[in-house]
């Protein structure tokens, strides 16, 4: 049920004080980048147009505004190959401009929230729910209810408390 006449983009350069990410798969390589992914896996440089994405400017412009985006990606190592081009190329790339993120390993610890799905939280009151298909191709985004925000709060207290700073984890685990 969406209860929002505002889109996705929308809500990324409207929000008030922060915007958080739970991300839950080992490949979105169908969701955009694919060009920048498919250098990666070529073993090419980082291609311009990936460098200067239009993400890099909504992350900049709401970080110098005061703005928090963050994100916590829950994974397992070994890493897939698409894991590998997003923590190495796009979160270091985002890092850049503010974006914090963190990552919950479930290597050697359970998943704290297994039936979480992927979403946006935009200041602890818009809950945008997101869809992929089985290949990691973005397929929507629907916003819930209020009724749904005290379970989608918990999500992200619950991936906070188990996640470390990506910059620590990299140091640890990166290539």
């Amino acid at each position: 049920m969406t209860t929002s006449s505002k889109t996705l983009g929308d809500w990324l350069k409207d929000f008030d004080r922060e915007a958080f990410r739970l991300e839950t798969l080992d490949d979105y390589g169908k969701s955009g980048g694919v060009d920048a992914y498919h250098a990666f896996l070529a073993g090419e440089p980082q291609p311009e147009e990936y460098k200067a994405a239009e993400w890099m400017a909504t992350v900049g412009n709401a970080v110098q505004s005061g703005k928090r985006i963050y994100r916590v990606h829950i994974l397992a190592r070994p890493l897939t190959d698409y894991l590998r081009f997003e923590l190495s190329w796009g979160y270091r790339r985002n890092m850049a401009v503010g974006e914090e993120f963190f990552i919950l390993d479930t290597t050697s610890q359970e998943n704290p929230i297994p039936d979480a799905p992927d979403f946006w939280l935009f200041d602890e009151r818009t809950v945008g729910a997101m869809s992929y298909d089985g290949e990691g191709k973005y397929l929507g985004v629907d916003f819930l209810g209020e009724d749904q925000l005290s379970r989608f709060l918990a999500y992200r207290d619950a991936a906070m408390a188990q996640a470390v700073p990506f910059p620590e984890w990299w140091a640890k685990y990166g290539e």
